[in-house]
């Protein structure tokens, strides 16, 4: 009798035991919450925001390159006056120049001028560059160096020392002598040319 109750009571404990087990087990879990995680786009600043026309206002507008200053030359025939006996220079590009009185000596460099010396008397006339015109009513001595240069005399020209292509020298009347360096040069003189030297091809001096 006493085996048999303690045998109850020991399967007893045994069921409550697993009763106990079985409830802890099927007890309710705690929920976790878990949210979503925020846009990436909400926290993030715009860099530009458009303007009214669709530009980003981050976008430096384009300063214009400076431009280049262009030279302004004088005026067509502006005057250079040697006065008596003194000294005129003559430079620059694609200008015409008017030279009076008495030049001992007369400097035009450049290139694409044009000087009217016609009413002046030229002791030394030096010419440097191309495309360079000079008319003169008589001059002692000339020096040319450069190309599709044109010397026009209306007197006489003492001495001409031509260096360069493509010269056209006219004298109306004597030329004392020439010296020329280059080709295809053309110097004319209606009262006749003194001495002359010639070191090129295709000039011709008459």
């Amino acid at each position: 009798m006493v085996h048999r109750a303690r045998l109850v009571w020991a399967t007893g404990g045994v069921v409550l035991s697993l009763t106990l087990l079985v409830g802890c087990g099927l007890a309710a879990q705690p929920v976790v919450t878990r949210l979503p995680p925020a846009a990436s786009g909400t926290s993030a600043v715009p860099s530009a925001s458009p303007t009214s026309n669709g530009a980003s206002t981050d976008e430096s507008p384009t300063s214009p390159s400076p431009g280049a200053t262009a030279s302004v030359a004088p005026g067509d025939a502006s005057v250079t006056a040697c006065g008596e006996g003194g000294s005129a220079t003559v430079n620059g590009s694609e200008r015409s120049v008017r030279v009076e009185g008495t030049c001992a000596q007369l400097s035009v460099s450049g290139s694409a001028l044009t000087v009217d010396a016609s009413a002046a008397t030229i002791g030394a006339l030096t010419m440097s560059g191309d495309r360079i015109r000079v008319t003169a009513s008589a001059v002692d001595d000339a020096t040319v160096q450069g190309n599709d240069t044109s010397l026009t005399v209306a007197g006489t020209l003492g001495r001409l020392d031509l260096s360069g292509d493509r010269a056209a020298v006219a004298v109306e009347w004597s030329l004392g002598s020439v010296i020329v360096r280059g080709q295809d040069s053309v110097i004319t003189a209606r009262g006749g040319i003194g001495d002359s030297t010639i070191d090129g091809r295709g000039n011709s001096v008459g």
